[in-house]
């Protein structure tokens, strides 16, 4: 399985979401305009209706103006008194206001407007007369008037001004009647576009979610074999790691048993043939000293150059296993060792690892003694270090081995680097023996400390010894 961190290509959307998208869109679209038409013919049918209120409110307007002026004519005529002549002196314009209303109102229906001249005619000779009527009550008094009355036909006059009323009125109505049913027809027919387009977006609605609900359904299948394969891959890649890091240790192990028996080899038989050449030369150069004083010198630049491969060899074996380290024990081979490291790399070295170890446990000691050649090591390539400090104690936890320098510090991401062998074969070692190693910066954030944790149980005469340095560790921690 392989994985990568380009980012995914930008896929379209596919196109019949699309186009189910557009779909429910323009419906919803559809439906506003059809409500805002609806809107519109409602708004007209209102209109409509409030322009009829009002004809018909003028209409009766004029009816009762009329019959005003007629009645206070009728008052001036018994009484003869003037102040019953106030209407008939301004009827005649609030008629004339009132026709103009009317004109207006009725503009856009010609039979009303036809109608409209019947009644202002009607009305005009209605006024006309009872102007006359007046003057004639001024020049021959109330007989002339009753003779008149019962010569003309008055009431004709008003039952046709009130039957032209009737008439606008009902055709008003009538008018009224056609704009409400045209409008509920509108209705009705929009009521049913709304219907429609409003199932047609549920559908387009319903087929939506049965597409997104299987792109979830896919992506959830999807996220689950995805999440089992990592799941298989972690647990693959925690298994090759645990049997990686046993394979490691394993090697660690066998390289030390190897370094040791090819030191011990080193020592034993390499060392006993060096000897006995060394004791052979310096016999024969004795005899040679007297006859042959050439060859003696011959023999001396030879021994010479034995010893000097003795040196090699003594060199080669302390470094395969450090005799101190089984002779006189782990102190002393670190304290040895840091003493070497100092007089090389002229870098102050302070040591305190005054602790007994049994000498019987290899592993621990040669795994401790590694720890602390590998730090130095890279305390000499990389630190560029004044002072190297290393200690050595016991507490409660177990040993803990610190190296702490001054130099320049180890970056984070060096920490991480697959090529960092050094780090890694210190961890080994220490998880060999069941503890940890970390890496971290030293006190005050200036250089490295290296930390390995070694579980071991205290001995029961040991702990009381002990009790003051695990003070003293926790403080310095």
């Amino acid at each position: 399985m392989y994985f990568t961190v380009e980012p995914a290509p930008n896929q379209p959307l596919p196109l019949y979401k699309t186009i189910l998208c557009v779909t429910c869109a323009l419906l919803l679209i559809l439906n506003g305009f059809s409500l805002y038409h609806n809107l519109e013919s409602l708004k007209g049918t209102n209109a409509l209706l409030t322009k009829s209120a009002r004809v018909a409110d003028r209409l009766e307007y004029l009816n009762v103006l009329v019959l005003d002026t007629e009645s206070s004519l009728r008052g001036y005529y018994i009484s003869g008194s003037e102040t019953y002549l106030g209407p008939s002196k301004t009827v005649n314009a609030e008629i004339e206001n009132e026709f103009n209303e009317l004109q207006t109102l009725l503009a856009s229906s010609p039979s009303q407007l036809k109608n409209l001249a019947q009644l202002k005619s009607l009305i005009r000779r209605k006024m006309s007369m009872l102007q006359q009527s007046i003057e004639v009550y001024r020049q021959g008094g109330l007989a002339d008037i009753v003779n008149i009355s019962r010569v003309t036909d008055e009431r004709s006059t008003m039952d046709e001004i009130r039957l032209q009323v009737v008439i606008m009125t009902r055709e008003q109505n009538e008018a009224l009647a056609a704009g409400s049913a045209a409008f509920y027809h509108e209705y009705q027919k929009a009521v049913m576009l709304g219907i429609g387009i409003n199932a047609l977006a549920i559908l387009v609605l319903v087929m939506f979610y049965q597409l997104v609900r299987r792109s979830f359904q896919n992506r959830t299948a999807v996220e689950f074999a995805l999440q089992n394969a990592n799941d298989t891959l972690e647990s693959t890649v925690n298994k090759r790691t645990e049997q990686l890091s046993v394979l490691s240790r394993h090697l660690i192990s066998v390289n030390e048993v190897e370094k040791a028996r090819l030191a011990r080899e080193l020592h034993d038989e390499l060392g006993a043939n060096l000897t006995s050449i060394s004791m052979d030369l310096g016999a024969v150069t004795q005899q040679l000293t007297h006859t042959a004083p050439e060859l003696a010198a011959q023999l001396r630049r030879a021994k010479a150059t034995l010893l000097e491969t003795v040196e090699l060899k003594r060199r080669i074996v302390e470094d395969l296993r450090p005799s101190l380290l089984d002779n006189l024990g782990l102190c002393a081979a670190i304290e040895s060792y840091c003493e070497d490291f100092a007089r090389m790399s002229q870098v102050r070295c302070d040591t305190d690892v005054a602790i007994n170890i049994d000498n019987r446990e290899a592993t621990l000691t040669i795994a401790l003694f590694r720890i602390v050649q590998e730090s130095l090591t890279n305390i000499l390539k990389y630190a560029r270090a004044g002072m190297v400090s290393v200690t050595l104690k016991r507490n409660e936890r177990g040993l803990v081995l610190r190296v702490v320098d001054d130099g320049i510090g180890i970056a984070e991401d060096a920490l991480q680097k697959p090529m960092s062998h050094g780090l890694l074969g210190m961890r080994e070692r220490a998880l060999l023996l069941g503890g940890t190693l970390t890496v971290r910066p030293g006190p005050n954030g200036k250089g490295t400390c290296v930390e390995a944790l070694i579980p071991m149980a205290l001995a029961p005469e040991q702990s009381g010894a002990e009790e003051v340095a695990y003070a003293g560790e926790k403080l310095d921690a």
